[in-house]
């Protein structure tokens, strides 16, 4: 009793998220996501500038177009699944319920090891129909199905490691995951230079390279969480799928879930067209989502953060802070959004040349990049509300609107209206049009129907799942 007592009070004394200042706390908890995000994605950043450098063209399409989109369809799902364990151990974990976060922490990991198992399976036997299904060109099918079978039989470990992370982030320790995502994104590059540059493995050795690296994340996020003396502690006996907890964690994650797919399986059907226009724009079309992805990154990691304070101080029950919060970091991602857009639009070009230094390849993606950065301010209000009604538990309506304002209007744009003009830019012009869809919808259903839009203070009830 003593003992828990003491954890308890450990964690109030250092849960600054419910206290501090709120733009200095919502930006300390930010950099350490961003870098985390950005080490992360550069996994295959780095298997793409390697393999386009030293084995071809051909070699970049395969790992990063065709098969990173196949990848972030299963990923994204769970990394969206795994937010419900998020806001589900942060909420707890704002109102010290210190025995109902263990109960989420061991229920959270074990689910991880289960989902991770199914996708492999699926990952295996589906990838050659995927593939061909996606109009995969024949000189790029070898090298895309090599990446991304060895890819899925690797993928328990990217799974317990994001799962662990989304943990040590619930409680307000973004640190450490960017920690083992440096190790473990160093480790990715040394074997790559050995597997692909000195031992001539190509793909094959590139995927090896990746699924070594994130298992090196995994098992450091399980370290820290089986050493620790505090309430989200990882004991293994104590692994199990408890039902109650599921179905609580499922009922917040799988609307982002859910989302997610809709979103990878629109991009899975924008890749289809991309495909149909040659090799030469999907190579530029895979470094071009290298080099955008610095975007994302930064727009996920003010997504998660804005996730993580508002579960917080929900839980802790502050709702003035909430909002406030909310304001302050719509206003920062916005301020970041100019920012690189301004610095991708005039010095993308150097970026491309890592990649390759093929002329059709660099003309083509300059023509991508130039069309659609300046306009990724119009995705700001989707990300940061979309997160901060996560935080509160509000899902479904989010979900429902990104699904009907980006992903239905998307390909009903790329099935309409592409076929009368298929280029790329025709193609590509379903992101700022959808884009700016949603956030319509967003502003309206945030600020009219949304608790957290709504004038006087929210009430809190976190009940015991």
């Amino acid at each position: 009793m003593n003992t828990q007592k003491t954890i308890k009070e450990s964690a109030m004394l250092r849960n600054q998220i419910t206290e501090g200042v709120i733009w200095q706390q919502l930006l300390l908890f930010f950099f350490p996501i961003l870098f985390g995000t950005f080490f992360q994605q550069l996994y295959n950043t780095v298997d793409a500038v390697i393999v386009g450098q030293f084995v071809g063209k051909e070699a970049l399409a395969a790992v990063g177009g065709t098969t990173g989109t196949l990848i972030n369809l299963f990923v994204g799902f769970f990394i969206g699944l795994s937010s419900g364990a998020t806001v589900t151990i942060s909420q707890f974990y704002g109102a010290r319920q210190a025995k109902q976060v263990s109960r989420a922490v061991h229920t959270a990991i074990a689910f991880s090891i289960v989902l991770g198992a199914a996708m492999m399976a699926i990952g295996l036997i589906g990838a050659p129909y995927a593939l061909r299904a996606m109009g995969t060109p024949e000189n790029i099918m070898g090298h895309a199905l090599s990446y991304i079978q060895i890819y899925f039989i690797g993928i328990i470990g990217n799974l317990i490691y994001n799962m662990g992370a989304g943990i040590l982030r619930a409680v307000g320790d973004s640190k450490r995951p960017l920690y083992f995502l440096i190790a473990s994104c160093f480790t990715n590059i040394l074997l790559d230079i050995l597997l692909v540059v000195h031992l001539h493995m190509g793909v094959a050795g590139a995927a090896i390279a990746t699924i070594v690296s994130q298992a090196v994340s995994a098992v450091l996020v399980l370290v820290v969480l089986t050493k620790t003396t505090e309430s989200y502690k990882l004991v293994f006996r104590l692994l199990r799928l408890d039902l109650s907890m599921i179905k609580r964690i499922v009922q917040v994650g799988f609307p982002a879930g859910l989302q997610s797919v809709m979103y990878n399986a629109s991009n899975v059907i924008i890749q289809s067209s991309v495909n149909l226009l040659g090799t030469d724009t999907i190579a530029a079309w895979t470094a071009y989502g290298k080099i955008d992805s610095v975007y994302w990154m930064i727009l996920s990691a003010f997504g998660i953060s804005i996730t993580t304070f508002v579960g917080q101080n929900y839980g802790a029950n502050k709702p003035d802070r909430v909002k406030k919060g909310v304001r302050v970091c719509l206003s920062l991602a916005s301020a970041a959004t100019v920012a690189l857009s301004v610095l991708l639009y005039f010095f993308g070009y150097y970026i491309f040349c890592l990649f390759t230094k093929d002329a059709a390849v660099l003309d083509k993606g300059m023509e991508i990049l130039h069309f659609l950065v300046p306009t990724f301010i119009t995705y700001v209000v989707i990300e940061i509300y979309s997160g901060a009604l996560r935080g509160t538990g509000d899902c479904w309506i989010p979900m429902l609107l990104t699904c009907l304002g980006v992903c239905v209007l998307r390909v009903v744009w790329i099935l309409a209206a592409v076929p009368f003009h298929r280029t790329i830019k025709m193609i590509i012009f379903s992101y700022p049009l959808t884009w700016s869809v949603t956030t319509v919808l967003f502003f309206i259903y945030f600020h009219f129907f949304s608790m957290l839009g709504k004038r006087g203070r929210a009430t809190v009830d976190i009940h015991d799942a």
